[in-house]
């Protein structure tokens, strides 16, 4: 793995490295103070090259990384971080980022998964209108801008309460006739939350609906305090995936069907944009009639343990209906 920036290292003759706060195969994020303007910390976010490109293809990757971070920073929305700056030095690619205080959703939910509890879905449910509001800004966009990387390690939660999606290192332009893509970084998001077809590099058509599924798979993880199978192994066995209620029967019936709908493999059954998912989740429209509705698995001996006195009463009456015929 690359050497991290030394602390004190100084990027651009403005921006003081403080520490790292996270680091990739792909790059890494560091704290650190503005010099320009007096109190002011930020994130930077190192991209670093692929030490196989030609120095065409680097060339390349340069030019369309200042074309698509110049986007991010016009970017102005509250559940997102502002873009400040971009510039490249020693050989790599650099991001300047409002940088969030708070805790990740992934540390939130770990600290309840150490108790034996799951996170309140009122709360969750809180947090998702949050990031559908940022999520319907970017798909908004022209060209509209794809996240592609939407897990609950990159959201956090201020101590204001302010929801943020904090990462943008797979963002993705879509093209202006929607029949090709063009990416910031060359990646493909993290396994439990990436749709099959985002597997196809930018060879893969990903649209709205990829972000969708990718925002479905962090509200199972979530509300379940474990990822759904991925979308590779779903492939391969498709009876793979444990409903969501079936690990914690407390969510209610209407958000594990709009879970179920934004992580279906396919991208026709899923909701075709958030405002659809929203009212999914608010229960204020149906799934897709491509999307089978089976119930969760457990939800059967639930029904029948809440009307056991019903059945026997409807398996008695049928006997003797029976029984009548032969008399």
């Amino acid at each position: 793995m690359t050497r991290l920036l030394e602390p004190e290292t100084v990027l651009r003759g403005r921006y003081k490295i403080i520490a790292p706060v996270g680091q990739g195969g792909m790059g890494a994020v560091y704290q650190a103070e503005d010099l320009r303007l007096k109190g002011r910390i930020c994130a930077v976010k190192e991209i670093r090259p692929d030490p196989d490109a030609t120095p065409e293809a680097l060339a390349q990757s340069r030019e369309q990384f200042h074309r698509e971070a110049s986007t991010l920073a016009r970017l102005d929305h509250p559940n997102l971080p502002k873009v400040s700056d971009t510039f490249t030095e020693y050989q790599r690619e650099y991001l300047v980022m409002d940088f969030v205080e708070g805790q990740d959703l992934r540390q939130i939910m770990e600290q309840k998964r150490a108790r034996g509890e799951f996170l309140d879905e009122g709360l969750v449910l809180e947090w998702v209108h949050q990031l559908c509001d940022a999520l319907e800004y970017l798909h908004n966009q022209t060209p509209p801008v794809l996240h592609r990387d939407i897990k609950p390690a990159n959201i956090k939660l201020t101590p204001g309460g302010l929801i943020k999606l904090v990462d943008f290192g797979l963002v993705k332009l879509l093209a202006g006739d929607d029949s090709s893509t063009v990416t910031v970084l060359q990646g493909r998001g993290t396994v439990a939350y990436t749709p099959l077809e985002q597997y196809g590099g930018d060879m893969g058509h990903t649209d709205v609906r990829s972000d969708i599924y990718s925002l479905g798979a962090t509200i199972y993880h979530l509300l379940t305090n474990q990822p759904p199978a991925d979308a590779k192994y779903r492939f391969l066995n498709p009876n793979a995936l444990v409903f969501p209620r079936a690990i914690n029967p407390r969510i209610s019936p209407a958000t594990e069907r709009a879970i179920l709908t934004a992580i279906a493999m396919h991208p026709d059954p899923r909701p075709h944009d958030v405002a659809s998912f929203r009212e999914l989740l608010q229960g204020n429209s149906l799934p897709s009639p491509l999307l089978p509705l089976v119930p969760a698995q457990g939800e059967w001996y639930q029904a029948v343990t809440e009307n056991r006195g019903l059945l026997i009463l409807a398996g008695t009456l049928a006997f003797l209906a029976l029984l009548a015929t032969f008399i």
